[in-house]
């Protein structure tokens, strides 16, 4: 527009000094040239757009995704690019401004951030193409719809609990316990010793030895873990960027990630959200699908029936666990929890990891300074109790509970779960 305006500037000067003639025949020649230049580019062949993602994206860390533009023409292009990406992702390298060579592939890197867990997806890209003598630009829609999952980021929160737990782990795998008498695992014949059990007596090694010999059986520790995830409105509070269910989520998958170096079958089943039951499963091949079956899983408004949860908790296990119920409690819950505990204790052994709100310790640390801060200390300290209470009246004692705030939750459940562990109480 601005060169249009300063054309006809030109046109009126020049008509004022009577060269009317010499700027008619410019601006025919100048609608021809543009003409010509608007031809040979949409003459041009498209180019075409492929998107590299990543196979694994993970939340609140930088990923790259690689646009490659294969230029099919026989002339360079000068490109500028969009690529729509997920709504909320950050990025400070759009749009993109590339030359293409002529029959030949060209390739950009593009850096996003991704804020959230779950599906995202990137739209097809906007291209603009401008022509060789820069009059004219054409806009194109490129490449494909495509998606990509988010992954919690559990690489520095892993890191520091192993990092934690290397000295009590150094190599890894299934610990087990040898004890003389039954167990669940053979692990070697002797002769009968005085107070072994006639059923531990091998008879057909008696017959070929001339002697009575027994079976030594040791007690096999691996276990099923399972987690009993709160995914209701409580865990819809924030903690810093994330969410108290974005905490929970992260610790839960440390632990699993922690007993499955140690040889347990880890499983989980959410509540009080969409319902996801992952069977226990050994190994890395079981974390992986724990992480690919709720990676996308979010909280809800619905409110936690803990009751129900047990229930169907119960009606998925055929062999005695170690429960991990991970909440955010509160004393209005006693009747409905207190139920669901005394449930799954008949059979299991529970663990409950419950969170706190990191304001209300802030609060405590805080110096009285007016009224309304004394009134704020007083009410955070008549609350606590009323917690601590609750807590109390489910029987929940320093084995069975893990009461921390967000950022401590990963590191205490991993320590306690050793415990029990290294202590045979699994």
């Amino acid at each position: 527009m601005r060169a249009l305006a300063i054309w006809i500037g030109v046109g009126a000067l020049a008509t004022l000094a009577g060269y009317q003639s010499i700027w008619a025949i410019a601006t025919l020649l100048a609608l021809l040239a543009a003409f010509w230049d608007c031809l040979r580019l949409r003459a041009t062949a498209i180019p075409i757009l492929r998107r590299g993602l990543p196979a694994v994206w993970s939340q609140r860390r930088q990923g790259t995704v690689h646009l490659h533009l294969e230029n099919r023409s026989n002339t360079d292009l000068d490109l500028e690019l969009f690529d729509h990406h997920p709504s909320g992702w950050a990025t400070s390298d759009l749009p993109v401004r590339v030359t293409a060579p002529a029959r030949q592939e060209t390739s950009t890197a593009v850096r996003y951030i991704a804020p959230d867990r779950g599906d995202a997806v990137f739209q097809a890209a906007d291209v603009r193409i401008t022509s060789r003598w820069g009059l004219w630009t054409r806009q194109l829609r490129l490449g494909t719809t495509e998606s990509v999952r988010v992954y919690p980021d559990l690489s520095r929160l892993a890191g520091h609990v192993l990092r934690g737990t290397d000295s009590r782990t150094p190599n890894g795998g299934a610990i087990r316990k040898r004890r003389r008498g039954e167990g669940t695992e053979f692990h070697q014949l002797r002769e009968y010793r005085r107070g072994d059990s006639l059923r531990s007596i091998d008879w057909k090694a008696t017959a070929r030895m001339g002697k009575p010999i027994s079976r030594e059986y040791q007690e096999e520790r691996d276990q099923q873990v399972v987690i009993l995830l709160d995914g209701g409105r409580r865990m819809l509070a924030r903690d810093g960027h994330l969410s108290h269910f974005a905490h929970v989520l992260a610790s839960a998958l440390s632990l699993a990630w922690i007993a499955q170096k140690q040889g347990d079958a880890v499983g989980l089943l959410s509540f009080g959200t969409d319902i996801r039951w992952v069977a226990p499963k050994k190994g890395r091949l079981g974390l992986d699908r724990l992480l690919g079956a709720i990676y996308d899983l979010q909280p809800t408004e619905a409110a936690p029936d803990y009751l129900t949860a047990a229930q169907d908790l119960l009606g998925r296990l055929h062999r005695r666990a170690f429960i991990i119920l991970a909440t955010n409690l509160r004393d209005e819950d006693d009747d409905n929890l207190l139920a669901a505990l005394s449930l799954l204790r008949k059979r299991h052994l529970v663990l409950c990891a419950n969170l706190q709100e990191t304001v209300l310790s802030q609060t405590l640390t805080e110096p009285v300074r007016d009224f309304p801060s004394a009134l704020r200390l007083c009410a955070t300290e008549e609350y606590l109790k009323h917690r601590r209470e609750a807590l109390d009246r489910l029987g929940l004692d320093r084995r069975t509970l893990v009461d921390a705030v967000p950022h401590n939750l990963a590191s205490l459940l991993v320590d306690r779960y050793l415990e029990l562990k290294d202590a045979g109480v699994l």
